[in-house]
């Protein structure tokens, strides 16, 4: 099984803890990198960087999780690391297809948009999916490699 690192800023931050629980019960090693309240005044790239940054790392071998007001600030920072694969999920059928075709390895998601029953449901469905290496998918993450290179070289 993989170790997972998840973060949230103040909004995500509940969800955060209670997905903890949820990981460990199901035999995951978690890595909180924070935030370690849910009062306002955290700021989502701060934990968005230490999650991309483990991910960075090790991108075959942990996963992130990422959780905030709606998600879509978190996936920004964390997809500018380079190997970080962050896709922002509402629904299980798209975390599903985000591991199996774009061999995502950090999930964002909004504690604002969606409930945690479904939230479970969601990072169920991405821990549960594998990436379909080979292939056009596996040409295609090689593409968005590609692209990481050449947007470093401005």
């Amino acid at each position: 099984m993989r170790m997972i690192h998840i973060g949230a800023d103040s909004a995500g931050y509940l969800y955060k803890e209670e997905l903890k629980i949820y990981l460990t019960e199901k035999g995951y090693t978690v890595v909180d990198e924070g935030a370690d309240h849910g009062n306002s005044g955290t700021h989502y790239p701060e934990y968005a960087m230490k999650v991309a940054a483990a991910v960075q790392k090790d991108p075959e071998g942990v996963f992130g999780i990422l959780v905030c007001g709606t998600g879509i600030g978190m996936s920004m920072v964390a997809n500018k690391y380079d190997g970080v694969r962050a896709a922002l999920c509402g629904d299980t059928f798209s975390a599903r297809m985000t591991r199996e075709h774009n061999n995502a390895n950090v999930l964002c998601m909004g504690a604002r948009v969606i409930g945690m029953g479904l939230a479970k449901d969601i990072l169920d469905a991405f821990l549960g999916a594998e990436f379909e290496a080979g292939g056009r998918h596996e040409m295609r993450v090689d593409m968005i490699a590609d692209a990481e290179k050449a947007g470093n070289q401005n």
